[in-house]
């Protein structure tokens, strides 16, 4: 079956950075392509501004920030509300069959989330059906953190980005343009 008739499923994984950056590049090159996308991001907030997020806009492609922050900056309820609306918001992306290509930016970060529970308002189960039953067009992008086995069995790509050096054990901070 060639892609024309089947979408794919890429994961993004590993501990190294560059996994968001390596979907936004796929982004330029489906909208280079005549592809339509949409990005949603399950943990970075809408309060601070995203360089890709500008660029994007400026290409016509929609890219929301549906979460909270990193999971210790808020309650585990304010998280657990914004996650579920995640959720319907890419249930709904997905389904509707109105994109090409739909990026799920940390959506294993947010699967793999420990600290409370998660289960309830983003069930597995549930995530795993999304990506079965979709429109056979549309190819999805998952990245984070801690890709479940689960999601990795329907994955016809897996990258794994591993750090062998980061300027943050340096003390070096996030950068501008660079992070964000």
């Amino acid at each position: 079956m060639n892609t024309k008739e089947k979408g794919l499923t890429l994961v993004y994984t590993g501990e190294g950075k560059g996994k968001t950056t390596a979907a936004i590049g796929l982004t330029v090159r489906a909208i280079g392509q005549g592809l339509t996308v949409r990005v949603l991001q399950f943990i970075k907030s809408p309060a601070r501004t995203y360089g890709e997020k500008v660029t994007l806009a400026k290409l016509g492609v929609k890219m929301d920030q549906l979460g909270e922050g990193f999971t210790w900056t808020k309650t585990p309820d304010i998280h657990r509300k914004a996650l579920q609306s995640a959720w319907k918001t890419a249930k709904e992306t997905i389904l509707s069959g109105e994109y090409d290509v739909v990026i799920l930016d940390e959506l294993n970060n947010a699967l793999a989330i420990e600290s409370f529970p998660i289960q309830d308002v983003l069930p597995i189960e549930e995530v795993l059906e999304v990506i079965q039953n979709r429109p056979q067009h549309v190819h999805l992008v998952i990245t984070g953190r801690h890709a479940k086995d689960e999601i990795k069995e329907l994955a016809d790509l897996i990258s794994v980005v591993d750090v062998e050096k980061h300027y943050y054990d340096e003390g070096i901070p996030a950068v501008k343009g660079i992070e964000f």
